[in-house]
């Protein structure tokens, strides 16, 4: 069967003519990229060679925003000007969702930290750590990413989140970090890492809100939801002169500042209880 220039189409079945009288609404994921690529190959127009782009990412429009312009040229067709200008619409796209989500300044939920920081952790091939800083009313002050890692393991400085949190005055701060795996089973380092900083916290005013964990689809785990961050034993804040007579107390919070690092998939003996190890083994995810 010949190939039908698009051109040849009916008016209203072509994309542009059809976006202009009936908006973008009424176009499929294949037209609206169509008009990106301008035209197809020598045997499929714009529009059938990106319905079969589509079909091989499953018509998922988030895997196709992590692929590369080498997994667009196995398509005839799709050179790298064409890859290129795909790729930057997918972009584009997903920075217009994060200032959207900028503009909602106060956090009700741990859904709403997931929606605030989806867009930057859902298309990593490599762990990354992030703070989110917050005033008493829980409105948005800042996003700090902390350390990138490797595949399956980073790291997270208490230091260096508390130091944030000092510097932008937040009494709020929520730990998030990406699982590449997909998994959404947290390791007892990312256990121990929030128990830390949760207690660490305490003495400065600082309270852990929530940690969040993001996989590969829409769903997340959230350690306030799972009761986390509840501790087994009190956490003192205040004054140093209130913790002072408690010397066991004392010292243990003397430990949580001494040894900062969680540093995923290394072990260190530093002969610190347990829950106070800064550096903590875990399990490949």
């Amino acid at each position: 069967m010949e190939k039908l220039n698009i051109n040849q189409w009916a008016a209203e079945d072509r994309p542009r003519e059809k976006m202009m009288q009936k908006g973008a609404e009424a176009l499929s994921d294949a037209e609206l990229l169509a008009i990106l690529i301008g035209s197809g190959n020598t045997e499929e127009t714009a529009v059938t060679l990106m319905q079969r782009i589509l079909a091989a990412c499953g018509n998922d429009l988030n895997r196709l925003g992590k692929w590369e312009v080498r997994d667009f040229s196995r398509f005839k067709g799709m050179g790298p000007a064409k890859s290129i200008t795909v790729m930057a619409s997918l972009e584009l796209g997903k920075r217009r969702k994060l200032q959207e989500r900028s503009g909602r300044t106060a956090i009700r939920s741990s859904a709403d930290i997931y929606e605030l920081f989806h867009p930057l952790l859902c298309d990593l091939a490599t762990e990354e750590f992030w703070v989110l800083l917050m005033n008493h009313a829980a409105k948005v002050i800042d996003k700090v990413r902390i350390s990138r890692g490797g595949i399956d393991q980073t790291t997270a400085d208490v230091r260096s989140i508390l130091r944030e949190a000092l510097l932008q005055r937040a009494t709020q701060i929520a730990l998030i970090h990406n699982h590449p795996s997909g998994s959404l089973t947290p390791s007892k380092a990312d256990i121990a890492v929030t128990d830390r900083l949760r207690q660490a916290g305490a003495i400065l005013g600082i309270q852990v809100y929530d940690h969040i964990i993001t996989g590969r689809g829409q769903e997340f785990y959230s350690f306030m939801k799972q009761n986390l961050l509840r501790s087994e034993r009190p956490v003192y804040a205040g004054s140093m002169d209130q913790i002072a007579p408690d010397g066991q107390m004392a010292a243990e919070q003397d430990a949580v500042m001494e040894h900062p690092i969680a540093s995923y998939g290394k072990k260190e003996n530093t002969g610190l209880p347990t829950s106070l190890h800064s550096s903590i083994p875990t399990s490949r995810r």
